[in-house]
């Protein structure tokens, strides 16, 4: 993608608590980002993901099982993550980005539901927060 936008400041220097599998587990992980995706389904940005949305959501499940101290799925089972290279192909700009972070809070409202301890939130969200910002390719007008 030619005159790719790079958002300032780089990807995230800190990702979140390491902790978190330990509190969550797999299967936690797995649920919470189905419900995000459940989100995300009925989102302005749907056309970003595929038809099966229960399948993006396990691969992105994946990735983050790694991040939050699990083993290393995504990297075992799809690749290196080199997440923005792979969302290059898809135009996502400040108010896409926001619609994510939105659908992510939104299920992160409910922490219990998936065993994320409360206080953990903050800390996560600011995760969220710095990767999607990285995730940004396109300057938005």
């Amino acid at each position: 993608m030619t005159g790719t936008y790079v958002p300032p400041g780089g990807p995230p220097q800190k990702g979140p608590s390491r902790e978190l599998y330990g509190a969550m587990g797999r299967d936690n992980i797995f649920r919470m980002l189905e419900a995000v995706y459940a989100e995300l389904e009925q989102s302005e940005i749907r056309p970003m993901f595929p038809d099966d949305m229960r399948a993006a959501s396990q691969r992105s499940a994946l990735f983050f099982v790694g991040v939050m101290g699990g083993p290393p799925l995504y990297a075992e089972l799809v690749g290196p993550p080199r997440m923005r290279q792979r969302h290059l192909p898809f135009r996502i700009d400040e108010p896409a980005r926001q619609i994510w972070l939105d659908c992510f809070k939104k299920v992160l409202e409910r922490p219990e539901d998936f065993a994320m301890p409360p206080a953990e939130v903050p800390g996560f969200i600011d995760f969220l927060e710095a990767f999607s910002a990285w995730m940004v390719n396109t300057r938005t007008p």
